[in-house]
């Protein structure tokens, strides 16, 4: 007997385009949300946009966080707990919608996202990640009710900030690799359509990387679809797979061993240049991500990240530590295969 299923819990609302942040109101409005929202940001935004928000609302809160935090998350929710707010808006870049995001799980709410920046694809994703000492925490919390991304304003985010959003979407190729070779060898159960789904939205910045600028409202346009893309795809997974594999293991490493250094979609875009040439070698897809990132201002080396080279390699040879998740990494790569990696798709220079 058949006894598959399956829940997808996906927005139900999706706002991407120009003057888009002027229709959150109306977008809320059809969500039939009862109360006043709490809106959740961090300075910046909420001095470019704050004003905006709270004008399509009759009582709104705000709370402006510092910094992605445990302590942060628990500042929040403490607030909604003595407000009791309807929902959550998450204003911002990363740190709002993680915290957002996090805090309406814990009170049982549901949440807007409204991102300013096309750092990630924490935008429309269930997953959050949120720092806490040398490590970095993966934690699974609903997807937001709606995404309304405006990209005028995202046009307007700092460069390395869209950059970064780029790299980390077109490490999909090498997560989806992994989660494949995870359902080899480990029987790890994988999606179809969700993997097909992240490999497209990866295709689709890898094409369109010449067309991607600063400064331009298009090149925005195309990042935010590829970053919603992939947050349905992971929704659809029920996982992080779609969007994570050895690469990250390999960010998170680098944010053990080389703190606050470089973006972690950055750092990913590099893991993923190493573990392409894990999965296939001299001839395989590593010349082509290292030349769409390249093509993006991401960085492709070390040196670009601000990091050693001896940091690359420890990150490499010990990121398949940090979690029990199967990639390409298996039980560790030694350090002569690593250091010949780095090497050869020159992330590192050669002595």
């Amino acid at each position: 007997m058949f006894e598959k299923s399956t829940w997808i819990k996906l927005p139900r609302n999706v706002l991407v385009g120009h003057g888009m942040l002027d229709k959150l109101g109306a977008a809320v409005a059809e969500l039939h949300l009862q109360g006043d929202p709490l809106i959740v940001t961090s300075p910046t935004p909420n001095r470019l946009a704050g004003d905006r928000v709270r004008a399509q609302f009759d009582n709104p809160t705000t709370v402006t966080v510092e910094k992605a935090s445990f302590a942060s998350i628990e500042r929040v929710v403490k607030l909604a707990r003595e407000r009791e707010p309807g929902y959550l808006i998450a204003l911002g870049g990363g740190k709002p919608i993680d915290i957002a995001k996090m805090a309406a799980d814990e009170i049982g709410r549901g949440f807007v996202s409204v991102p300013t920046a096309a750092s990630h694809d924490g935008i429309v994703s269930g997953r959050s990640s949120v720092p806490e000492g040398d490590t970095r925490h993966s934690v699974a919390a609903d997807p937001p009710l709606a995404v309304v991304a405006d990209t005028e304003i995202m046009a307007n985010a700092p460069w390395e900030l869209t950059t970064a959003g780029c790299a980390d979407i077109i490490s999909n190729y090498t997560a989806v690799q992994d989660w494949r070779l995870a359902n080899r060898l480990k029987n790890v159960q994988y999606s179809e359509y969700a993997g097909a789904l992240s490999e497209m939205t990866a295709e689709m910045l890898v094409d369109n990387a010449d067309s991607i600028r600063p400064n331009l409202e298009e090149s925005s346009w195309i990042v935010v679809k590829a970053l919603v893309s992939s947050g349905v795809a992971m929704s659809i997974a029920g996982s992080s797979r779609p969007a994570s594999g050895a690469e990250h293991l390999f960010s998170h490493q680098l944010d053990r061993i080389a703190p606050n250094t470089a973006l972690h979609g950055h750092q990913v875009g590099v893991g993923s240049i190493l573990t392409e040439y894990f999965h296939s070698g001299g001839d395989g897809r590593w010349k082509a991500i290292r030349n769409a990132l390249d093509s993006i201002d991401a960085p492709t080396t070390a040196a670009e990240l601000g990091v050693s080279d001896d940091d690359v390699l420890e990150a490499l040879t010990t990121a398949h530590e940090i979690r029990d998740r199967y990639t390409i990494l298996g039980n560790g790569v030694s350090l002569d295969a690593a250091y010949e990696t780095a090497i050869k798709t020159g992330v590192i220079a050669r002595d």
